[in-house]
């Protein structure tokens, strides 16, 4: 055997070590940039949450529970060298019951979808931060009329965070105005406020407190839930997925709306690029 056929084959099998050695770490920062685009609303990469909540203390009695699991996909779009186009979608499965006495209230099916798009560039600015703009419409596709406000709303929609050093910080916001409708519904004027703080370790668990916090211009009335979270990002059968599980208190409601504590549980399926 020639010299360079010995030594052909010894760097060969050098590097097929060399990777062997190196998978684990590489897939360890591939998981490590999934946790990281996991806390990210607009990252660009497919994901689908399927988030569950349940809270308690609706109506007047107080007696009133609902069930709420909100389908949210996300799915980035490709518009050029610099730019994304980031849809996230909010289709919401409700069950609720015992809001009034007898039952009149008590139903279950598919409430008003939201859709929000935003243009976000590619590249964080020179601060590091990351930042999406654009519209959010409010479509009346609620099963029932119990379960939605029968209107057509829509407004701007933005988000700005910044990751470093494990943290996550950042707000969402949008305003929808209803523009059309049934003329017996009340109109919407609404401004949501979502600020959100978290830390990921190095084992991909995050610890994060946010509130989803609406102001009803009509009303007047703020609702206020605040939410304790932990998302550990994992794999199963290879499919990177998160898991979440939270408390919620509500610091401000509305007459007639949730009081006292709540809970979260989500499962968001990855599907990196």
């Amino acid at each position: 055997m020639s010299t360079n056929t010995c030594r052909a084959r010894a760097g060969a099998a050098l590097l097929a070590a060399l990777g062997l050695a190196m998978s684990p770490a590489a897939s360890a920062d591939s998981d490590a940039e999934l946790a990281k685009k996991a806390q990210n609303p607009i990252a660009a990469m497919i994901s689908l949450p399927l988030q569950l909540n349940y809270d308690e203390g609706y109506g007047a009695t107080g007696d009133g529970e609902k069930w709420l699991l909100n389908v949210q996909p996300v799915i980035p779009f490709d518009l050029n060298a610099d730019w994304n186009l980031i849809s996230r979608t909010i289709v919401p499965l409700i069950d609720q019951k015992d809001f009034v006495a007898g039952g009149a209230l008590d139903e279950s099916g598919v409430g008003d979808v939201l859709q929000s798009l935003f243009f976000s560039p590619k590249a964080p600015t020179a601060g590091g931060w990351i930042w999406g703009v654009g519209p959010a419409l409010l479509l009346p596709t609620a099963s029932d009329r119990v379960l939605g406000g029968e209107k057509w709303a829509l407004g701007p929609t933005a988000v700005v965070l910044k990751q470093e050093s494990g943290w996550t910080v950042g707000v969402l916001g949008n305003h929808l105005w209803s523009v059309a409708g049934e003329d017996d519904r009340d109109d919407i004027s609404a401004t949501l406020v979502q600020p959100f703080l978290g830390y990921t370790t190095r084992t991909y668990t995050t610890f994060m407190i946010n509130t989803e916090s609406t102001y009803d211009w009509k009303g007047e009335t703020w609702s206020v839930p605040v939410n304790l979270m932990a998302t550990q990002m994992l794999r199963v059968g290879g499919q990177p997925l998160t898991l979440q599980a939270g408390a919620r208190y509500w610091a401000d409601r509305p007459d007639g709306g949730p009081d006292g504590w709540g809970f979260r549980f989500a499962v968001t399926f990855l599907f990196p690029r």
